[in-house]
């Protein structure tokens, strides 16, 4: 059953009829989560006003390592089982965790000027955040330096993969090493430490963000999918045109194959 849904034609079928609706609710979430951020949300006895980027920065910080977590996910995917649609997700997932995580470093960098008096500091939180928006970065480039697509899902899965051992310093760094950077005060032991009046707009824009990063990614999926299949067509097309018209050779755009993983793509 997962095989025939995650099947590029099946997957092409299935999302097209909920990519509005995903569309329109992402953004009415996120209409109302900047609704409450800049109007509900109290103003902290410390940070005052400037606690508002967090409702930014905390949303894109996670779904900075959401992607990447998925693009390691898809990366065994593309080594293991050759799924076809685990290098799409990958590459799909790639610009997306990277526009994020720099969204992150930038609100990041502009709460900490009024709160600690400066734009960076090598924190162990900043500095694995940067890491991972550089291996994001390598991540692209490399996917632009490989002309042989077979080659490039290979090399990028691996490359992934060796990057993931990032996330973990990403999130116990706070734990391992004393930085500038606040511990964890959402998901942590005891509860909360946020006010519900602050933690609740909180969590609907990291919802509204994580609806509208997942929208951005199906998009960006299809997209890649159909990139692929006018490519396959054109090298066919290119091949006929070769070797002269071949009976039952061309078929409609719909049943291009988009090959094991990326062949033919």
């Amino acid at each position: 059953m997962w095989t025939r849904i995650a099947h590029p034609g099946h997957f092409l079928r299935w999302t097209q009829p909920a990519m509005p609706w995903l569309a329109g609710l992402s953004g009415l979430l996120l209409v109302i989560g900047l609704y409450l951020t800049w109007f509900v949300v109290p103003p902290d006895y410390q940070q005052g006003e400037t606690v508002r980027i967090m409702y930014i920065h905390v949303p894109a910080a996670w779904l900075g390592v959401f992607f990447y977590g998925a693009m390691a996910i898809s990366a065994v995917g593309t080594l293991v089982w050759r799924h076809p649609l685990a290098d799409v997700a990958q590459r799909a997932a790639a610009p997306i965790g990277a526009a994020f995580t720099l969204i992150c470093l930038v609100t990041g960098s502009l709460w900490g000027k009024p709160m600690w008096g400066t734009y960076w500091v090598w924190d162990a939180r900043l500095t694995s955040m940067l890491v991972l928006f550089l291996i994001y970065c390598g991540i692209i480039a490399l996917w632009r330096t490989i002309e042989d697509p077979n080659r490039a899902a290979r090399a990028i899965a691996i490359l992934t993969l060796v990057g993931a051992v990032n996330l973990p310093i990403i999130k116990f760094s706070v734990n391992w090493w004393s930085t500038l950077h606040q511990p964890a005060s959402i998901m942590r032991m005891g509860g909360s430490s946020i006010d519900p009046s602050m933690l609740y707009p909180l969590l609907e824009m990291i919802l509204a963000f994580t609806l509208l990063g997942v929208t951005q990614h199906l998009y960006a999926m299809r997209t890649e999918i159909l990139r692929r299949r006018v490519r396959a067509l054109t090298l066919r097309e290119a091949e006929r045109l070769d070797a002269g018209p071949v009976p039952g050779r061309d078929l409609p755009m719909e049943h291009a194959p988009i090959g094991r993983v990326v062949e033919g793509l």
